[in-house]
């Protein structure tokens, strides 16, 4: 089998709601979703759900070359990429690749994903994460009371603008999903996007503490700042989650090794075999790992497969524009099915209808806000956005 040609291409997901965090938020829910699509010459096809960004270049890797040598593939494109495929979003499209590869892997063999990397049990811990900052008290509400109907105990919250907003949401959802277990504790996490100094963090976080249990908090400095992320540890006694923002392993090593994490993150559109590897350097230290992203449907075959998997996020419950995938959530877990390879199905044609429909809003959450770590006060209004009962921030307090 010979890799032959592959395909980019871009769809949407559509929330139907504001999405967003402490940086910006998207008011009309609509979020680019690049694919790829990596084509052989037996007719197998494998998709990739992460950038397409200097593709060209990335493929030159694999061009002619067997797909199912994934690993030694995996750092062939490094190898080709080697002065910008360690971060950022070439490091994404070279994961993009190796979920294709992946997927065809499983498929030439007629099995599962998971299966092929050595699961034993589909069933894959999941947590609600709504992206939420944008939302009223109501919608925020009659969000996580969705997730709730599927199961769901454990919820992440967008915040790090507000302490006493902070509070507020986050005891909206712990009502919610105390509500649906029957009194249960739910787990309670608050991620805020790097918008935090160190200070900040330790004195926000700690002031949350003293009426909520938090599970871990995410990203509270930059995703860089080994010493500040091990201070923000030491000083509160919520766990620090690294974000999904890290890339090559020689990011999370310092890390590490300063102490600054206690939850190991890593993004889905990284791709497969960066996370098995992430997933045994945190094992090493007796650490926990934990899949993020939108769609991170191969990171949970992989999951399956690693003894220090923790949870894995979800965020929506309907796939992208155009992508069908065999997966179901129930129970409070992704429930991956039998359908060889990745399980995913796309329709072209849909995907690129949508994908022609949407362009990168001029703000949002992918820009940092000029004065993101040196507030006095760690609020700031964000984003606005008019609804027929008033105009809302993006903390959702309506203007008097």
């Amino acid at each position: 089998m010979r890799i032959t040609g592959y395909r980019a291409l871009t769809t949407t997901q559509q929330w139907g709601r504001p999405v967003g965090d402490a940086n910006g938020v998207y008011g009309d829910g609509v979020v680019p979703v690049p694919v790829v699509v990596v084509e052989t010459d037996e007719g197998i096809t494998g998709v990739g759900l992460g950038p397409h960004v200097e593709a060209e270049a990335v493929f030159a890797a694999l061009d002619g070359q067997d797909p199912r040598a994934v690993t030694a593939l995996y750092d062939r494109m490094l190898r080709h990429t080697f002065k910008a495929g360690h971060a950022g979003v070439v490091f994404g499209t070279i994961g993009a690749f190796d979920t294709a590869l992946w997927d065809i892997k499983a498929q030439a063999v007629g099995e599962p994903l998971w299966r092929l990397l050595g699961g034993d049990d589909r069933t894959v811990h999941a947590y609600a994460s709504g992206l939420d900052i944008g939302l009223t008290d109501d919608e925020l509400v009659a969000t996580y009371q969705v997730y709730a109907e599927r199961g769901l105990r454990a919820a992440k919250l967008k915040g790090g603008l507000d302490i006493e907003r902070d509070r507020h949401r986050l005891s909206l959802v712990r009502e919610v999903l105390t509500e649906a277990a029957h009194g249960a504790r739910p787990g309670l996490m608050l991620d805020v996007n790097e918008s935090w100094s160190r200070k900040q963090a330790v004195r926000h976080v700690a002031e949350l503490e003293r009426t909520l249990d938090l599970t871990w908090i995410e990203e509270p400095v930059r995703r860089w700042d080994a010493d500040g992320l091990a201070a923000v540890s030491r000083g509160v006694r919520t766990a620090v989650a690294s974000g999904e923002n890290l890339t090559g392993l020689e990011q999370f090593r310092p890390l590490i090794a300063a102490g600054g994490l206690d939850i190991v993150q890593t993004a889905a559109v990284w791709g497969v075999t960066h996370f098995l590897r992430v997933a045994a350097l945190a094992h090493a230290h007796d650490l926990p790992v934990s899949p993020i992203g939108n769609t991170p449907v191969a990171l949970l075959h992989a999951a399956t497969s690693v003894p220090n998997h923790l949870v894995s996020e979800l965020q929506g419950l309907r796939p992208p524009i155009g992508v069908a995938m065999d997966l179901d959530v129930e129970g409070g877990a992704f429930v991956l099915g039998d359908t060889p390879g990745l399980g995913i199905r796309i329709d072209e044609t849909v995907m690129t209808a949508a994908g022609q429909r949407t362009a990168q809003a001029p703000d949002g959450p992918h820009i940092r806000p000029e004065h993101a770590g040196r507030r006095l006060l760690a609020v700031t209004p964000g984003p606005r956005r008019s609804t027929a009962e008033g105009t809302f921030d993006t903390m959702g307090m309506e203007d008097r």
